[in-house]
């Protein structure tokens, strides 16, 4: 990239900081100019009303048992959900109704609970993963990444296609970050594909479905959450991640091989030998990454949270000595964001921690556990309810609040039936994966629509396509436990 194109790109990332700025300063004062003090006093009115209904109702609620989880962990919380309150919130109120009314146990067990969730040094890696995330954007690393893949197979027929599979594969072993390595392609690879004739509906599909397929890949933030709230072990987490994603990739990979038969390669022009060569030398920086983050926690030479750091570091340092592209004006609004989304996943570990406990405190866990026991088809039976319990919680819940509220619950019964907790990882974030990016709730699909410019009708029809062969290929890791868990 020369200086002109990069001062432009600066540019335009500072002008995109400054909007997000200046729209969330509007959003500050617009909630303190509009608000009236009669919707004020009918929202405390609808929250009276219902404290004092279910005050009312506790003897009722305290007669029928263990269903009264339903009323509070589900309709409760799906109620909150829908009035649009964040999903933390929705979770922690949900808790503290619940023991309040319900249990003598003291209502501040839930901040220690709260606090014990996120005090796990494992989720220390969150925010630095998550800056690194933004980093190789800014670096330039990603830009190597996919020049380098696209100077490869661009030529070829759905040859982006596999630039685009390719590239979330690499970089999500960079930046752990779904929405990071999605934005960091798609600027990249969408004005040209659409050169080509792609339909924008069948791009945004394909990217949602690539984000599902790459939740595996280490140093995927969902791996170190499952290792931190399960106690399985991070290094091997890592080590087999890997294959399931490639399994997943293969898939896609044979969809686009099939659907881009036809594609006309019309003034599609093939790199030349030089070309190729100098992108593949300006990419070696960006391509030992990946493998440095990795290597070093499965060998053990350094922790998830040590290797982030270095990771920074290193990226830091290829921007200002190799690729001449730091901006330092963009230092400061990527810090915030980083704090504000790392401080926004570490309140929903710690929240759904608090309602994971609770749940256990009412017997749920060993009534869950003996259901699923019974559940025909031994193991496979298991892994099956399993895939669709992890895909429709993926989409209502998102991933994180998923793996936390459900991982300790069920990771011990996919034990006790012998099935390899790594094994049972692998599945379950695969699954979770799914639901993330299947419309209409999946919040992931919405966030590839948005990155990718799309209207969400425009892909909603095509996307099932991809995610209906994706899940075919988490059908095969779930029956080939080789795949997760053979590099062990």
């Amino acid at each position: 990239m020369d200086g002109a194109d990069a001062g432009a790109r600066h540019a335009r990332c500072l002008a995109r900081d400054r909007d997000r700025d200046r729209r969330a300063a509007d959003a500050r004062a617009g909630l303190f100019e509009n608000a009236r003090l009669g919707e004020v006093l009918a929202a405390l009115a609808i929250i009276a009303a219902v404290a004092i209904l279910l005050w009312i109702a506790q003897p009722m609620l305290l007669a029928i048992g263990n269903w009264n989880l339903f009323v509070f962990f589900l309709v409760l919380v799906g109620a909150l959900m829908c009035l649009g309150v964040p999903i933390a919130f929705a979770f922690g109120i949900a808790t503290f109704t619940y023991l309040a009314l319900m249990t003598p146990v003291p209502l501040t067990i839930v901040v220690s609970r709260i606090d014990e969730g996120v005090s796990d040094l494992i989720l220390l890696a969150v925010p630095l993963f998550v800056f690194l995330g933004v980093l190789i954007e800014m670096t330039g690393l990603a830009r190597a990444l996919v020049d380098c893949m696209a100077a490869l197979f661009g030529h070829l027929r759905g040859g982006l296609s596999y630039v685009l599979l390719g590239a979330i594969y690499l970089i999500s072993g960079i930046s752990g970050s779904k929405a990071a390595d999605m934005a960091a392609v798609v600027p990249i690879l969408f004005p040209e594909m659409k050169r080509r004739g792609a339909e924008p509906g069948e791009l945004v599909a394909l990217l949602a479905a690539s984000g599902a397929m790459s939740e595996t890949i280490p140093p995927s933030i969902v791996l170190i959450t499952i290792g931190a709230v399960t106690n399985v072990s991070i290094a091997a987490l890592f080590t087999g991640g890997l294959l399931p994603a490639a399994v997943g990739a293969g898939s896609l990979v044979l969809l686009v091989w099939f659907r881009s038969r036809s594609e006309s390669r019309e003034n599609v022009r093939r790199a030349r030998g030089r070309e190729i060569g100098r992108s593949l030398i300006r990419a070696i920086p960006a391509l030992i990454l990946p493998f440095v983050i990795r290597t070093a926690v499965v060998d053990g030479i350094a922790t998830a949270t040590e290797v982030s750091t270095v990771g920074i570091v290193y990226a830091a340092l290829a921007g200002l000595l190799i690729y001449r592209q730091f901006d330092w004006r963009r230092l400061y609004p990527m810090l915030v964001d980083t704090a504000a989304l790392s401080g926004a996943i570490l309140f929903i570990v710690g929240a759904a921690t608090a309602m994971s406990w609770a749940l256990t405190q009412s017997g749920f866990s060993q009534s869950l556990a003996a259901t699923m026991a019974e559940v025909p088809g031994g193991h496979l039976g298991f892994l099956a309810v399993s895939m669709v319990a992890f895909a429709v919680l993926g989409s209502v819940l998102e991933g994180i609040p998923a793996v936390v509220l459900f991982g300790p619950l069920l990771f011990p019964i996919a034990s006790s039936m012998g099935i390899n907790e790594v094994h049972y990882a692998m599945v379950a974030i695969l699954s979770m994966g799914l639901g993330l990016f299947a419309p209409p709730f999946g919040v992931g699909y919405y966030f590839a629509c948005a990155i990718g410019g799309v209207a969400p009708d425009a892909a909603m029809r095509r996307v099932w396509t991809y995610l209906g062969v994706l899940a075919i290929a988490v059908a095969i890791v779930a029956l080939v436990p080789w795949l997760s868990i053979g590099f062990l």
